[in-house]
């Protein structure tokens, strides 16, 4: 690359030596490029969250400058923040009291997910989530607690912010947890998202408050582990907690002075969000459904910049072929319309699963068929025979909305979708398919097959085409521009399985595993991408540029961490950031040899030390941080 000689030297991020780089980074960018940072082949390496990588940035005129990046801690789920009483990811009960467990021990979440670092006129505020309780009461299992609860309540930080005007070093000045009594608490919060009116959109990922078994018996919803904690132990045992308060995007607004509103945004419907993301019109939001034999979805409000009425779709894949992850056009179904305030009303009324839906089985009903029930498979709880009730439309849309998208014909089968992204320039989404396996393969005898994929366990990153002028199913026009119309994996977003290697690796380590957080950067014109692998013994953040196709490498998590948290702030006051947090490290694959195992566990409790317990302080200690040395763009 040809580069200006013009030498600066300048301490680009604090903690980091004086270092000479080239081109001042005042003049207008036009492209960055990134280099790889290598994956680890060491034991230091696999236990250590690090960069080398280097950011190559062209100027409009013609000059180059080269800018190392570093990875930088912020605080960890253990630390006390700015002189608190509590850890940052220290959980609390609907009086906002500190939770411990049986023992006595504080109930401290390992795992930081989602970060918005927002600019509120001129003050900085990161809003985190603790995504859930991965290690309960500091390694202990439930059955050695009494049967204690194996999810907890969960929270959000609000965290001041301090940057340094020269370096762009990040601090943090002051914390304190996001109240979400006013909503009945937080279930299980994952990725999130910022809003076009530079706010928080948070979400809940609810797998097991209220479902079914194959059987059509009743998961006894008041005793299931998610309910129960909630009842228990966010409310004290002074109310039963409602299944359907939880399972919506929430969004989090703040203000100058740090005052806090949480709103739960029930009639975008109610699901298994990974999360949300708007698209620049303001009106229409994708989702990411987690778990298995899930649906994507689409709302388009009614007004831009306004989520509180609008209407929610869901997609239907028509496939055209099977080869390099599949390609299919999209059709969407229309579930229903609905404000903010109808949906409260349904889930405050009480209204429960047995009055939205009539249940049996072929046992039961040999004819349930000519009965009026049909045969769905919606989520992880198997193949259900449901019939839709009289005058339950709107709750089934906006309570039940998977069920309800199953029955009217959309599609159930999509695996683990996690991250989105949206490049308003070329109107296309990205959405990270963490596997490619399950209801997306072929399955013989299924409710539906509309997925007809081969394995890949890797999983993918798919590109979803934007266009407006779009019909539902009904013929009614689709009041948007920004509608999904064809969806495929770009080249070089598809994983790639392996036979496993010396260090346990199970897919290929040059190639995205298992994509879960996903950022698209306009200015970058950059596709980050954050893995939560089961295939890769460490986990990586990487950039991939759809126009040249180039996929790089550009952080390594400690070994066992999955990456989360991934947002890019393009430019804050002259820096850029790329926020990327950890959790749960040393969770160890188990295709990694015994002797490297054992190898990393030792070293992991002599860097660390152990708690009171006996557990390596690595697999308790969570980071939540960024990376820095970019220039804003």
């Amino acid at each position: 690359m040809k580069t200006l000689t013009t030498t600066i030297t300048t301490c680009l991020m604090a903690g980091i030596m004086p270092m000479t780089v080239t081109a001042a980074p005042t003049r207008v960018i036009s492209a960055v490029e990134f280099t790889a940072t290598p994956a680890p082949g060491n034991d230091a390496d696999m236990l250590r969250t690090h960069t080398s990588s280097q950011a190559l940035v062209r100027y409009a005129d013609g000059t180059s400058a080269e800018f190392p990046l570093a990875y930088h801690v912020l605080f960890k789920n253990t630390d006390k923040v700015a002189g608190n009483t509590n850890e940052a990811g220290r959980l609390y009960d609907v009086d906002g009291k500190a939770l411990v467990d049986p023992n006595g021990d504080a109930v401290i979440a390992e795992t930081p997910d989602s970060n918005s670092l927002l600019n509120v006129d001129g003050k900085l505020f990161l809003i985190t989530h603790y995504e859930y309780d991965w290690l309960l009461a500091n390694g202990q299992e439930p059955d050695k607690l009494g049967g204690w609860h194996a999810r907890m309540p969960m929270s959000m930080t609000l965290t001041g912010i301090g940057q340094d005007a020269d370096s762009g070093a990040l601090s943090a000045i002051s914390q304190k947890p996001v109240d979400f009594s006013s909503v009945g608490g937080l279930w299980i919060p994952c990725f999130g998202s910022q809003t076009p009116w530079n706010t928080h959109l948070g979400s809940e990922e609810d797998y097991d408050l209220y479902f079914t078994k194959a059987s059509g018996e009743k998961l006894a919803n008041t005793s299931s582990g998610g309910l129960k904690s909630m009842t228990d132990v966010y409310f004290k045992g002074k109310k039963q907690a409602n299944p359907y308060q939880y399972g919506y995007l929430t969004e989090v607004a703040v203000d100058r002075s740090g005052s806090i509103k949480v709103t739960k945004h029930y009639n975008l419907g109610r699901a298994t969000w990974e999360m949300g993301k708007i698209m620049p019109d303001g009106k229409t939001v994708y989702f990411g459904d987690d778990g298995d034999h899930v649906a994507l979805f689409m709302f388009v409000a009614d007004k831009a910049n306004d989520l509180s009425s609008g209407n929610l779709y869901a997609a239907r894949w028509q496939q055209k072929s099977a080869v390099n992850g599949g390609s299919a056009s999209l059709g969407w179904i229309k579930l229903g319309h609905a404000d903010h305030q109808q949906v409260k009303q349904i889930i405050d009324s009480g209204r429960t699963f047995e009055d939205i839906f009539d249940y049996t089985t072929p046992e039961q009903k040999p004819d349930w068929e000519k009965s009026g029930f049909s045969r769905i498979r919606a989520g992880h709880s198997g193949d259900e025979y449901l019939r839709l009730k009289k005058g339950q439309e709107l709750a089934a849309a906006f309570l039940e909305s998977r069920r309800y998208a199953a029955l009217l014909g959309a599609t159930t089968e999509f695996n683990k979708m996690e991250g989105v992204a949206v490049d308003g320039r070329d109107k296309k989404v990205y959405v990270a398919m963490s596997y490619v396996e399950k209801g997306m393969a072929q399955e013989e005898g299924a409710a539906a097959d509309h997925i007809q994929l081969p394995k890949v366990k890797a999983g993918a990153t798919y590109a979803i085409d934007l266009k407006g002028g779009q019909k539902d199913q009904k013929g009614q026009a689709i009041p948007s521009n920004w509608v999904g119309v064809a969806m495929s994996v770009p080249e070089g977003l598809l994983g790639e399985d392996m036979a496993v290697d010396t260090l346990g690796n199970t897919a290929a380590v040059n190639k995205v595993a298992n994509p879960d957080n996903v950022f698209f950067s306009e200015k970058m014109r950059t596709l980050f991408i954050g893995e939560d692998s089961g295939t890769h013994v460490n986990n990586f953040v990487w950039a991939y540029q759809p126009e040249s196709r180039k996929l790089v490498r550009i952080l390594s998590n400690a070994s066992g961490a999955e990456s989360t948290g991934l947002q890019v702030v393009d430019n804050l006051n002259g820096h850029a950031y790329v926020m990327s947090n950890q959790q749960h490290a040393g969770e160890w694959l188990k295709s990694m040899p015994e002797e490297l195992r054992k190898r990393l566990t030792d070293r992991a409790v002599q860097q660390a030390g152990v708690n009171k317990h006996g557990v390596p302080n690595y697999y308790l200690e969570a980071g939540i941080g960024y990376l820095g040395g970019l220039p804003g763009l």
